[in-house]
């Protein structure tokens, strides 16, 4: 069964545009995921902190606190450090993408080069590697 790997996980998406929010739940629950959504950073902490998701995908341009501040505190956070955060960003630049990895990243998608579905095989690759 291959999404079988998917089934038990646990995601937060971190996301602003609500089209691409949805289209992002849309396909992780097609593959049983649970997914949470937050539209903010300050949104996304809390529930990253409360619900402790398997993975993190996280957009760094949002409002309240943006993306790389969310990264860095969760990061420096024992209870969050080990959960894999994936920046899913429209900022393509090495400086942000050297940031993000510099930040504790595990990984970096720009938004416009990949598709949703894309998106969950990344994730299913990441956990089937563990």
């Amino acid at each position: 069964m291959p999404n079988q790997s998917l089934k038990s996980l646990k995601i937060l998406l971190v996301e602003d545009e609500k089209m691409l929010s949805e289209m992002y739940v849309a396909k992780f629950s097609k593959e049983g995921v649970k997914v949470m959504t937050a539209a903010d950073g300050a949104a996304g902490l809390e529930i990253a902190k409360k619900e402790l998701p398997d993975i993190i995908l996280l957009d760094i341009i949002i409002p309240k606190i943006d993306g790389f501040a969310v990264l860095k505190e969760l990061k420096s956070d024992p209870s969050t450090r080990k959960i894999p955060i994936i920046l899913l960003t429209n900022l393509g630049q090495d400086e942000d993408v050297n940031k993000g990895k510099d930040l504790g990243a595990d990984d970096y998608f720009i938004k416009s080069d990949h598709t949703p579905a894309e998106v969950v095989l990344k994730v299913r690759s990441f956990f089937e590697k563990k």
